[in-house]
């Protein structure tokens, strides 16, 4: 589930208890029908807060006498240098290790990394009540070693090893915009006196929701909450934090109906909570928090929205409130500057000045409508991916759009997401719109009998997917309704997996650095609640680390973060902005080979015949199943049969979602596309009426080759339709005239030089243009060697050896090469680009008296240039105005510095001569540069042979 990014939303268990009544004491309450009931208004210094202050005051001290019961022992502190300090338990601090490396290290730190080295109990006493914090994660894992992150005024309370965070540090950040998060909602409370419900960190920033009554926030009330949080920050209150009882923590919130609801359904009887506190705030909160409010020097209040209290819009609405904090002024000038340019690169905005794609608010709120522009865009990816999957043993599958919810219950979707399904009613029986493509791919691995031959088998799909997201949560192409993604689902055996893994690592190294993005790869291993025996997770992990170390790439361990069917492999990418993505992963899963019973026949028993197998083992098998809420069984695990084992299925997707994936493209480009990816690739503009007819001949010839163009034939000046092209983003702009038109040439202008290109005939044209067309990781118009040979080369041998020694080439009429016999060894010859050219130049390189630098006319517009080693066969003055037969289709490379241009020259080579010399071949007499010839007593060596 994790994989497939689904929210935790309405439908999910955590969520199920929200209609709970939440009732502790004379407070108002959350009714049966889920809603707030009792008197509520806007006042300043809401009477709940003294009541809540006087209650923590009495728990707070009952806490912290049970903490001078604890017993003191003297610890080891080991620091990230090796350098161990002596220290107590529950008494010596993260902060008052940090004074005794620097004053200034402690001004700065933020929170402690932990590493226990020993079991420590309070680790596993709390349960975490604050809704946003209730992923596992966080949970302390079973073992000698425990890792978690401590405030820095709270005791440590056993020997461990100790990372100091600071601001720049991701979780350093997390724990800093969380602490802001309380600061912002005691300003809220402060000036509103609302009731606050849950308030996290973001990746940049943090919110607060608050229930408000029928009050709306608006920006005007932006200044007094700034001016409060400002007060806050100043008067440095510090965090306090306090464990409590279920019980306790009810009498503590029993006037906030909403934290009553969420201590009620998430802390079990008889467990503890944790609660901070800052000034006169106090919330459930796990923490770990800063020492106090005063690390927070620039505060400021960014946004508004509504919510809906648990995310479901049957509920409450709620105000919610986005900040930021930084701890400097410099920090704060700085994300000020990265929001302003963050605005101009909003591919809400950049789609609509280009029409890209469009959204309607009434038809089909979350689906995107694409214009042909953004059409282009969209298809260029898919055609990228489709393009590699063929090199890369990927199969291509298509599946149904909508199953019946018999299969979303073998998934488990069912149960846990079915409220962010759409639904169809069919013949009275419940359908879905697939929210992903796996169950899918499940069911075409299981229609036969599969061999461990077959393994890796790789399904790739770009299937249409629909997910129920909330309208409150729609953002662009960022969050949509309606989308596609390069799922690929990978049925390999235990031992393949690194090979795979290994695969899927080079293949998303390939595909995001073509778009410039870095990528920052993490592995995330086996968490408390794991399915599969340990060893299992043990082997899988062992091979996913190994596969991250071939790949050359730093990578980072979370501990105890995979889901609970697999350890996984995130990667996040960093923009042009440095703004951090997720789209890519690489997903292990153990659960659904056994929920689909997918197996395959194992090595050394393919031989069995059908069925033989079920007649060795009959005994009784009594599988895991699950039951529904009339008590129904919705699924049941199959049988394993004899001679068979259970494929590992690996969830990889690189694009993610492709309208996601396009907003984060739009805005890591500014809309500025590479030239292959680009929906408007190259305009024509003519000079004026006279040219055209030839403009829109030009035009045709680039949309036949595969480019998007267009011609400007209006009646504006040329400055001003080149302008225009320039602002809409055209890579290329064609100027034509009648000196153009005379030599079936172009004037060619790019985006964003200054200077005008120069003139291309069109062979130069199309060469340039094919050079930036569609990347791809290997070079499909050439053959791989087999033993070292290559067939085009070898064909040219064959007709070596078999024409006379001294054959002189011919000149050949257009199109004379195509005129060839088909197979022939002169057809072979002739599908190269042989010309009589003429050497206008010959000197020598500069540091390089062995080489010659040779410009030759091949009838082109512009001379090509070549570097050559006939310096020891020819003097210059040799070689100037001779004319030579030249290749003009062989792979350019470079020598020197010096680029070679695609040419070598036609020799024979007696190598049982003296020096071995080397004879340069004439063409025919009378050629003109640029004349198509035939030769038949041609060999072309490798490159290693030079």
């Amino acid at each position: 589930a994790a994989f497939l990014h689904f929210r935790l939303g309405a439908g999910s268990p955590a969520m199920a208890a929200a209609g709970k009544r939440a009732f502790a004491g004379g407070g108002n309450r959350i009714g049966e029908a889920g809603k707030f009931e009792g008197e509520f208004k806007i006042q300043k210094q809401a009477p709940f807060v003294e009541h809540r202050l006087k209650v923590w005051e009495r728990l707070l001290a009952k806490h912290q006498d049970d903490l001078k019961t604890k017993p003191r022992k003297a610890i080891k502190i080991e620091l990230p240098d090796g350098k161990v300090v002596d220290g107590k338990s529950f008494e010596t601090t993260p902060m008052e290790v940090a004074m005794g490396i620097s004053k200034g290290l402690a001004d700065s730190v933020i929170v402690a990394k932990v590493l226990y080295k020993e079991a420590v109990e309070s680790l596993k006493q709390v349960i975490a009540a604050d809704i946003d914090d209730s992923d596992e994660e966080q949970q302390p894992q079973d073992g000698a070693e425990q890792c978690v992150l401590w405030d820095l005024t709270r005791p440590l309370e056993g020997s461990c090893r100790i990372e100091l965070l600071k601001f720049d540090h991701p979780q350093g950040q997390d724990v800093f915009w969380h602490s802001s998060a309380h600061i912002l909602g005691q300003a809220m409370e402060r000036e509103f006196g609302c009731h606050l419900t849950i308030g996290p960190a973001l990746e940049s920033g943090f919110y607060y929701d608050g229930y408000f009554g029928d009050r709306k926030l608006k920006e005007e009330d932006f200044a007094t909450i700034e001016k409060h949080a400002q007060d806050i920050c100043k008067e440095q209150q510090k965090f306090e934090r306090c464990i409590l009882t279920k019980q306790e923590a009810l009498e503590l919130f029993s006037e906030n109906p909403f934290k009553v609801q969420l201590i009620t359904n998430k802390v079990p009887d008889g467990a503890l909570t944790s609660c901070y506190r800052c000034g006169p705030l106090i919330d459930l909160c796990r923490g770990p928090h800063l020492p106090s409010t005063g690390k927070a020097k620039e505060f400021k209040v960014t946004k508004n929205s509504a919510a809906y209290w648990l995310g479901d819009q049957n509920l409450d609405s709620l105000q919610r409130l986005y900040g930021i904090a930084f701890p400097s002024k410099d920090l704060m000038k700085e994300y000020t500057k990265f929001q302003e340019e963050a605005h101009q690169r909003d591919h809400r905005n950049i789609g609509k000045q280009q029409e890209l794609f469009m959204f309607h608010p009434l038809f089909s709120p979350g689906s995107c409508f694409w214009f042909p522009m953004g059409a282009r865009i969209y298809h260029k990816l898919i055609e990228l991916i489709r393009g590699e999957y063929r090199l890369r043993g990927f199969t291509e599958v298509i599946t149904p759009n909508m199953y019946d919810s018999s299969l979303f219950k073998i998934s488990g979707h069912y149960q846990n997401y079915k409220d962010d399904m759409y639904s169809l009613d069919i013949e009275k029986q419940d359908w879905f719109l697939k929210p992903m493509n796996c169950p899918g791919h499940f069911i075409m691995f299981d229609s036969r009998v599969r061999s461990y031959k077959e393994m890796p088998m790789r399904f790739a799909d770009f299937g249409v997917l629909h997910r129920n997201e909330a309208s409150g949560a729609l953002a662009g192409l960022v969050r949509v309704r309606r989308f596609q993604q390069d799922d690929g689902h990978l049925f390999v055996r235990p031992d393949q997996i690194k090979q795979e893994v290994t695969a899927g690592l080079e293949f998303l190294n390939y595909i995001y650095g073509l778009f410039g993005f870095q990528a920052a790869f993490a592995l995330s291993t086996r968490p408390k609640k794991a399915l599969g025996t340990k060893e299992i997770w043990d082997n899988a992990e062992s091979q996913l680390k190994a596969a991250l170390d071939e790949s050359g790439r730093e990578w980072t361990l979370n501990p105890g973060d995979g889901a609970f069917y697999g350890p996984k492999i995130d990667i996040r990418l960093t923009d042009a902005m440095k703004r951090k993505h997720q789209c890519g992963t690489i997903q292990l899963d153990f659960n659904n080979p056994i929920r689909f019973n997918l197996q395959y026949r194992r090595e050394g028993d393919d031989e069995k015949v059908e069925g033989q197998e079920e007649d060795k083992d009959k005994g009784d098998f009594k599988g895991a199943e699950e039951k529904d809420e009339q008590g129904v069984v919705i699924w049941k695990e199959g049988k394993l049969k004899n001679g068979f084992e259970r494929p590992v299925v690996i969830h990889r997707a690189i694009l993610g979602s492709v309208e996601r994936f396009t907003a984060i493209l739009t805005e890591h480009f500014a809309g500025k596309w590479p030239f292959w990816l680009s929906p408007r690739q190259i305009m024509v503009v003519p000079i004026n009426e006279k040219a055209n007819e030839y403009a829109k001949w030009i035009e045709r010839q680039l949309v036949i080759h595969g480019f998007f163009a267009e011609c400007e034939l209006t009646g504006k000046t040329l400055n001003k339709k080149v302008r225009e092209a320039q602002m809409a983003q055209w890579n290329y702009i064609a100027v034509v005239g009648e000196k153009e038109k005379e030599d079936l040439s172009v004037n060619l202008r790019q985006r964003d030089v200054e200077k005008p290109l120069g003139t291309f005939s069109m062979a130069e044209l199309f060469a340039k243009f094919k050079s930036e067309a569609m990347p791809c990781s290997k070079n499909c118009e050439e053959f791989e060697a087999f033993e070292g040979r290559l067939p085009v080369f070898a064909a040219l041998a064959a007709a070596a050896a078999a024409a006379p020694a001294a054959a002189q080439p011919k000149a050949v009429a257009p199109g004379g090469a195509d005129d060839a016999a088909e197979g022939s060894d002169e057809a072979a010859l002739t599908k190269l680009d042989i010309r009589c050219g003429r050497i206008m130049e010959c000197g020598r390189v500069p540091d390089a008296d062995s080489l010659y630098l040779l410009k030759i006319d091949i009838g082109e517009a512009q001379p090509r240039q070549v570097v050559s080693s006939l310096v020891k066969h020819y003097k210059e003055e040799e070689l100037k105005d001779r004319q030579v037969v030249v290749y003009c289709n062989i792979k350019p490379g470079k020598m020197r510095g010096f680029e070679s241009q695609a040419m070598v020259l036609a020799a024979t080579q007696d190598k049982g001569a003296e020096n071995e010399k080397c004879e340069l071949l004439l063409p025919p007499k009378g050629c003109k540069e640029g004349t198509r010839v035939q030769s038949g007593a041609t060999q072309v060596g490798s490159a290693s042979e030079g």
